[in-house]
């Protein structure tokens, strides 16, 4: 089978060069769209390949990936990112599952590892995601009587392993997507909503938690089922403790402890007692964040964060 590489980049001189030299050998053609480059991104593009597209960009990865998907002309399309490395024995697994995919598999699923460099939302450091697509699907009449087409993908899970290299983290820019989708009251989905949440209480500043908050506030009231109320209110919780609001600090920390908790409400409460040099309570509250209950959000608080403030509370 072959290969259309497609990629969607800015501003990626520092990468781009090492991500290409890991496809050349795979692909059959390589299609990159550039969404604005202000560097030199363009012109290292076009020693790779001359299939290199401008498009706007309007603060929406989907609508560019769909854009470089569009311009594919290949049996299955391998999506990549600048900051995406395959070594040499992994270009030698996708040479050789070029050779024996069979063609009915729609979707391959490849690891996608170090994801816990740089303050990631992610809570695992190696996890499967799709990454290779059939360009055109067969629609498929199945069963002898009471027939019907298939409409779940063929997946194959590969042992390929991608290194994501960043070098730095795009929780910034995100925040200012979905500010952007706040202010124009557009819908925003489970999934995003949960990616909001985590990447809010982990790299979000003040402006952020501000322009989130009625937002956030809004989905406590409205959450389908706990996990989404504690997720909302840990954000609500972290936003008023860093503004010294203690009323609306309590009032969402306490809708999280009634519902069992989880580790990053009780880092935020150790952190609350801490500020208030009560270390005694503040152990008590790291202690169960770190061994009574489990994340929602980001592993760091139920590993990291709060053990090391358990260090530095018996240090004192």
């Amino acid at each position: 089978m072959t290969i259309s590489v497609c990629m969607i980049v800015k501003n990626e001189e520092k990468n781009l060069a090492g991500c290409l030299d890991c496809l050349t050998s795979i692909a059959d053609e390589i299609i990159i769209v550039d969404t604005g480059s202000a560097d030199g991104t363009k012109e290292i593009a076009l020693q790779y390949t001359d299939k290199v597209y401008d498009f706007e960009w309007i603060d929406d990865f989907s609508a560019a990936r769909n854009f470089a998907f569009s311009k594919a002309s290949m049996d299955y399309i391998y999506s990549a990112d600048a900051d995406e490395r395959l070594d040499k024995e992994n270009q030698a697994k996708f040479l050789q599952l070029k050779e024996i995919l069979l063609p009915e598999i729609e979707i391959v699923q490849m690891y996608y590892c170090n994801q816990l460099e740089n303050n990631t939302i992610y809570s695992f450091d190696k996890e499967y995601r799709p990454k290779l697509y059939k360009r055109l699907r067969e629609f498929i009449w199945r069963e002898k009587i009471h027939e019907a087409v298939t409409l779940s993908p063929i997946v194959y899970d590969s042992d390929i392993e991608i290194i994501h290299k960043p070098h730095g983290n795009h929780g910034g820019r995100d925040l200012q997507i979905f500010a952007k989708m706040v202010a124009n009251e557009e819908t925003i989905s489970k999934r995003l909503r949960e990616i909001y949440a985590k990447e809010l209480f982990i790299v979000g500043k003040e402006d952020d938690f501000a322009k989130a908050e009625e937002f956030f506030k809004q989905w406590v009231e409205e959450a389908a089922d706990e996990d989404e109320l504690k997720q909302a209110a840990c954000v609500l919780a972290r936003y008023y403790r860093t503004k010294g609001d203690t009323a609306g600090f309590f009032k969402y920390a306490l809708k999280v402890t009634v519902l069992g908790g989880c580790s990053e409400m009780c880092c935020e409460i150790g952190q609350f007692y801490y500020d208030c040099k009560d270390y005694a309570e503040a152990a008590m509250w790291f202690y169960n964040a770190a061994n009574e209950t489990e994340a929602l959000l980001s592993l760091a608080y139920k590993e990291e964060i709060p053990n090391k403030r358990l260090e530095e509370i018996n240090s004192k």
